[in-house]
């Protein structure tokens, strides 16, 4: 209520401070950068934790810039612009780059996906990259589809306004944006609350994706000792390649989310914020390494049962071949063209080689049984 009668007062009296002047803003495009239409998500300003609607982008960072000439010496009243953009197109940030003042190189990386999470400071802003994760669970086990969906979010925070830009389908910022409205103690901090807001909504899901990837973990590692096979090794090795995957996304942001907070851009009120998920960023990344530890220890286990499993098939062959080969040898033996050979015209001759070739078997068979060569083992008394 209090930024409605603001705002309708700043519409009545038009302002007259001239000692710090707002920098024209592009309404049109300008040099062939045009403002963003196919990628805008959502937009609005934002006053001590209160949502004001604008018309315009433009609308609404000159109503917000008029609070804070208003309000300079109020060190309280905090307002911004949150913009949404999803995959936008060079020139839709190029034209928001003009009304933002924000950095070529930033802009740059903005437009071009792919960064490495990171924190950087051009002037009196900030460029966040964060990297978002989406566990898949319509991922077929067979095949080499991902387990994990990666996407990106950048964002923009300075003074009066926060730019989110986000790459790929995870990870939407609609909830957030949501669940900040229905407290608007944290929005009234100001575009540090939004950023806040940002990155731990990213690293939750972190914690979600590392949790799902660890039951997928402990699903194969119960197959694999019950029965291995040359798909369950596929299968760990998919879910190395993610963790590999997840740990560059993770690893890399633990520093600069640390160092963030002491900078000068972060208020004091919310440098604790921010510690608070550096911790759930930590204990993500010590998960991610335990299981990929996991996932060494799995994948060494399979192997060698695998081999172990080669083995034992490898004796059961061996066994039969023995078996059959003394009837083979004794028939090859006496298919021989001589004429003196033991009991070849006795009349008791084939019976008695029947019999030997019956015991000998049968002794070879009763001998890798025992052994376990056969794939069973008789029973202990």
């Amino acid at each position: 209520m209090r930024s409605s009668t603001l705002f309708a007062r700043m519409t009545r009296h038009p302002r007259t401070t001239t000692s710090t002047r707002t920098p024209k803003i592009p309404v049109q495009s300008v040099n062939g950068a045009a403002p963003p239409s196919r990628s805008l998500v959502e937009f609005a300003a934002y006053v001590d934790g209160t949502r004001v609607e604008a018309e315009s982008i433009v609308e609404a960072l000159a109503l917000v810039r008029d609070h804070h000439e208003i309000h300079a010496p109020d060190a309280g009243a905090r307002a911004f612009v949150w913009v949404g953009l999803h995959e936008p197109k060079a020139h839709e940030v190029e034209w928001l780059a003009k009304v933002f003042d924000l950095h070529p190189l930033a802009v740059e990386d903005a437009v071009n996906a792919h960064q490495r999470p990171k924190v950087e400071r051009y002037g009196d802003s900030l460029f966040v990259v964060l990297k978002t994760l989406a566990f898949l669970d319509n991922a077929d086990e067979g095949a080499s589809s991902d387990i994990i969906a990666a996407g990106e979010i950048m964002a923009f925070v300075g003074r009066d306004f926060v730019v989110t830009v986000r790459h790929g389908e995870q990870c939407p910022l609609s909830e957030v944006r949501a669940r900040l409205e229905s407290k608007p103690e944290l929005l009234g901090r100001g575009a540090t609350g939004v950023l806040y807001a940002v990155a731990d909504h990213v690293v939750d899901r972190y914690l979600h994706v590392a949790d799902l990837m660890q039951q997928e973990l402990e699903e194969v590692e119960a197959t694999v000792f019950a029965s291995v096979s040359s798909r369950d090794i596929g299968r760990i090795y998919q879910l190395k390649r993610e963790m590999i995957d997840m740990k560059r996304a993770v690893t890399p942001l633990v520093a600069p989310l640390a160092t963030l907070a002491q900078r000068r851009q972060i208020p004091s009120d919310m440098r604790d914020y921010f510690r608070d998920v550096v911790d759930h960023l930590t204990r993500v990344c010590e998960q991610v390494e335990l299981s990929n530890e996991l996932c060494n220890s799995v994948l060494q286990a399979a192997l060698a049962r695998s081999n172990a499993l080669v083995n034992e098939d490898m004796r059961r062959i061996t066994s039969w071949v023995a078996i059959m080969a003394v009837p083979t040898m004794i028939a090859g033996i006496y298919g021989m063209n001589f004429d003196h050979m033991p009991l070849l015209r006795s009349p008791y001759g084939y019976p008695v080689v029947l019999a030997v070739i019956v015991v000998v078997c049968a002794l070879l068979y009763r001998g890798f049984r025992r052994n376990g060569w056969l794939g069973v083992k008789p029973p202990r008394a």
